[in-house]
């Protein structure tokens, strides 16, 4: 008998520390190398659409201040059926004022590149299934920012600190967030804003 209690005195302190270890492995915090890794694979009609920039982080507190001019932004990406380049639309609005920027991008693989202005984007990991992280570089431009976009104006706070700690892992400033209850420029420019620019 007392063999038996013994053995099983053994199995409940086993299962007691099995109980114990689980939520720590589940809980585990991604490494920098997980948080900023590259998508593996881009789908592009994934990408299609509209989507809001939520928050950004800067290498400069120059360009974040200059950022900060902004009151909203929103990119388009359209012609996701075409397997070397997508249509890549920039809308800012700057006050009463919206501006428009198209661009044509190359796809390389799982990100961009835009020819015209010498920039890469890669597109990072994220946990938030309507949400996209930016990484835009570039061999000249060196304050280039980081992104994190969603189909929502606003992420949930567990979404904004995982970015937080991509963008820490990254050696960038912490994110300027966008304000949610500013209003968005229209998808294509009216009488009363400024016509595209490349």
């Amino acid at each position: 008998d007392s063999v038996m209690k013994q053995s099983q005195n053994m199995f409940s302190t086993r299962a007691l520390v099995l109980l114990c270890l689980i939520p720590l492995s589940a809980s585990a915090p991604l490494t920098c190398e997980d948080l900023t890794r590259p998508l593996d694979h881009l789908d592009r009609h994934h990408l299609e659409g509209q989507w809001v920039l939520v928050a950004s982080s800067f290498k400069a507190q120059e360009h974040e201040e200059r950022f900060k001019d902004r009151n909203s932004a929103t990119i388009y990406f359209a012609n996701a059926s075409d397997t070397s380049s997508m249509s890549f639309t920039r809308v800012f609005r700057f006050n009463e004022s919206c501006q428009y920027f198209n661009t044509n991008v190359s796809v390389e693989g799982s990100g961009f590149n835009i020819e015209q202005l010498n920039i890469t984007i890669s597109f990072m990991y994220t946990s938030c299934p309507d949400c996209l992280v930016m990484r835009f570089y570039s061999a000249s431009k060196r304050n280039l920012p980081v992104n994190l976009l969603s189909r929502r104006v606003e992420v949930e706070q567990t979404e904004m600190e995982e970015f937080k700690a991509q963008v820490e892992c990254l050696k960038t400033l912490p994110p300027v967030v966008m304000d949610p209850t500013q209003e968005h420029c229209p998808e294509q420019p009216t009488g009363d804003t400024e016509a595209p620019k490349a």
